[in-house]
């Protein structure tokens, strides 16, 4: 066989982006690409349908975009990430840092690099890329956007809700060889608007009317944990400012003290200085924390209220990893935004559960149809987003009565508390239990206090007001999570983490009575209250005391009778999406020329073959479940060599992690592929890296072969 030069190697290697990067225009128009393009499913905003378009965006005006890059090994993830909440399991609450996190299972740099080659060779200025490598940001002309993405951007007008915004007329496109690596693209449209889940405060007044911390934490024992939130943090994620003098004239009022709230900047915000409409919305979600946790620190992020906003903070927040909870007060109902941009969102949102952070959201204000004050209308049953995504818990809102000597009394559900079924998101592994049915996910989660007419007294623009909405019941849980994580580092054990897996176990135990309050009266439009769980307050309020006493017990649990899944662990094995990912190579290795032919397919990773000195390597991380009885790796390889004899001069050796699993050489080649198989049961219970060296002499060549790679655990 013919060996191949460098030459052609480093040709084949730069080839995509020599590809792409033909037909740039400066017209604002979706002009043919030399290369063939793949639809971004899900990247148009759904307002498009019913607005009126006006007219074209001016081609020069700037448009700023995020692209978001898919998470690589998906099935090893969604099995670690039920592993990791699993008591018992030997990864339970063994959560990875950021930098493990981005070596398993985000984008490699590779990916990020072949991104920002394209957007640049499109005229893009490319910006800030996220520090987990899973967002790429990037502004330009609305021109070179349309040029990029091969769609156009219109300016519409909203008349529900009468405004004026841009968007693209159609689904965005990216070059076939991205799409291995792309998840999507948001910033197209400015319609999205993100809103604070609080219901519509009384009238201000001088002195506090409404719910005092003593009674909410005496309702829901929260005084009887025996904790405070010392030595934890919790993360507000918010789209406007605060006032410092706000915050602590409630702490004074309630004798609550604790560390100072201190800012965290995205992409610029600063609303501080000038707090805008949703200034009530931050201090509510504060002040809640502080009540229930006032020895937790505070981090409030602040980012610009659009779609590459929301994206940019949810993943400085897991990045950062300066935090155990984090609390979400805002939403969009889900018909109202692409779910191309919720999806970026839920990524983010599992690094948080692969790192033991725990996120609550609020459910929404309108009942089971979420979208009545906005662009959809009433008229459709919706639910609300970030409180729909599958990792995190979504919080739902009751009308709590407490007695005179701050005890519970009684709960009813509020009758606009957020709930129904998702249109975006599966039922994840875990929602199961009475009153649970469907193949989508169901929200809410849990409940707490949300109904104005119940509210909480808060402190906000200089005077005392009522607040109520599922804003509320949000930051409560979050504070609670905050006092759980203090008590389980007290016993040694890990902190909540992605708390639903753990709280709907313990719904679906005999624990359930005695840890949550089963609201079992109210309804909103379409769902009605039933006993456990139901679609207006998910498994109830909780008994905080007794909740934390079971899920510290759940650290006992033995592990699950037949704790492995088979599967099938490599992530690419056939090489067919043209792209290396989420392997790791060495220049030119994976390759599609009729040269070397793939054993199936088109594709195969062609290690060496050059007649001079050279090393190539091959190596992608895979995690071996333990529990598994086999762990079985099979790969099919061609050697076809130049060389003569039985002396092995070119080498091909496999190693697992540091340890060398098999030797090949030229003195093995054979006519064609013969098939491989390697035991790594000895790995089971071990996050390992599979790598493939392939090194020549300095004479002729030896070309070194490998497809349909797979690791098979059962």
């Amino acid at each position: 066989m013919r060996h191949r030069s460098l030459a052609v190697a480093a040709a084949i290697a730069v080839l995509p982006l020599t590809a792409v990067s033909l037909g740039v225009s400066t017209a604002q128009a979706a002009t043919p690409h030399a290369a063939p393009r793949v639809a971004l499913p899900n990247t148009v905003n759904p307002a498009v349908a019913h607005s009126e378009k006006k007219g074209d965006v001016p081609a020069e005006q700037q448009i700023s975009v995020a692209v978001s890059l898919k998470l690589r090994n998906a099935a090893e993830l969604d099995r670690f990430l039920t592993a990791v909440t699993t008591p018992g399991a030997p990864e339970f609450g063994k959560y990875l840092t950021p930098q493990q996190f981005s070596d398993r299972f985000a984008p490699t740099q590779q990916a990020v690099d072949q991104v920002k080659a394209y957007l640049a060779a499109q005229g893009l200025t490319v910006g800030d890329v996220s520090a987990n490598r899973q967002v790429v940001n990037a502004h330009g002309t609305a021109a070179q956007i349309s040029q990029a993405f091969a769609t156009h951007e219109s300016s519409y007008l909203d008349r529900q809700s009468s405004r004026a915004f841009f968007a693209n007329d159609a689904a965005a496109s990216i070059p076939a060889e991205l799409a291995s690596v792309v998840e999507g693209v948001s910033g197209l449209d400015n319609h999205a608007v993100r809103k604070g889940r609080i219901a519509t405060p009384n009238a201000a007044t001088a002195t506090p009317s409404g719910m005092t911390p003593a009674q909410y934490q005496g309702a829901y024992n929260l005084n009887r944990t025996g904790a405070d939130g010392t030595g934890t943090t919790v993360a507000l994620w918010e789209f406007d400012g605060y006032k410092t003098s706000d915050l602590t004239t409630y702490d004074s009022q309630y004798g609550l003290t604790g560390p100072a709230v201190s800012t965290v900047s995205v992409d610029g915000a600063d609303y501080d200085s000038s707090p805008g409409q949703g200034e009530g919305e931050v201090e509510l979600d504060s002040e809640i924390v502080r009540g229930v946790a006032p020895k937790a620190t505070q981090l409030l992020y602040e980012a610009p209220n659009s779609d590459q906003g929301e994206i940019d903070m949810a993943n400085k927040i897991v990045a950062d990893n300066k935090v155990s909870v984090i609390s979400i007060s805002w939403g969009t109902c889900e018909p109202d935004t692409t779910a191309s941009s919720m999806t970026a969102v839920d990524n983010a949102f599992k690094q948080a559960a692969a790192q033991g952070i725990s996120v609550f959201s609020a459910s929404g204000d309108d009942g089971s149809r979420d979208c009545t004050r906005s662009t959809s209308g009433s008229g459709v049953t919706s639910v609300d987003f970030p409180a729909s995504s599958p990792h995190q818990t979504g919080v739902g809102g009751t009308n709590l009565k407490v007695s005179g000597s701050n005890t519970y009394s009684s709960e009813s559900a509020w009758s606009t508390a957020g709930g129904g079924v998702s249109t975006v998101f599966a039922k994840p592994s875990w929602q199961t239990g009475t009153g649970i049915n469907g193949t989508m996910r169901t929200v809410p989660d849990v409940a707490s206090n949300a109904d104005p007419q119940s509210g909480f007294a808060i402190y906000s623009g200089g005077a005392w007001d009522v607040y109520g909405g599922t804003s509320a019941a949000a930051p409560l849980w979050a504070g609670y999570a905050a006092q759980f994580n203090q008590k389980a580092k007290a016993a040694g054990q890990p902190v909540l983490g992605e708390a639903n897996p753990r709280l709907y176990a313990v719904a679906n135990s005999s624990s359930y009575g005695s840890a949550f309050h089963d609201v079992t009266t109210g309804a909103n439009q379409d769902f009605s209250t039933k006993t456990r769980y139901d679609q207006v307050t998910g498994w109830g309020s909780p008994v905080a005391d007794a909740l934390t006493t079971a899920l510290l017990g759940g650290g006992t649990t033995p592990p699950p009778t037949g704790g492995c899944t088979a599967a099938q662990l490599i992530g690419n094995g056939g090489f067919e999406t043209g792209t290396a990912a989420p392997w790791n190579t060495s220049s030119g290795v994976v390759d599609n020329s009729s040269s070397e032919p793939a054993h199936s397919g088109s594709w195969k990773a062609w290690l060496d073959g050059y007649g001079s000195t050279h090393t190539d390597t091959l190596s992608q991380t895979v995690s071996v479940p333990a529990g598994c009885a086999s762990a079985t790796l099979t790969f099919a390889l061609h050697i076809d060599t130049a060389e003569t004899g039985s002396t092995a001069y070119d080498k091909l050796t496999l190693k697992a992690g540091s340890t060398t699993l098999k030797t090949w050489s030229n003195a093995n080649a054979a006519a064609g592929y013969v098939q491989q198989t390697v035991d790594l049961t000895s790995f089971a219970g071990q996050t390992v890296t599979l790598t493939f060296t392939g090194s020549e002499d300095g004479s002729n060549q030896t070309s070194f072969v490998i497809d349909d790679v797979a690791l098979n655990v059962k």
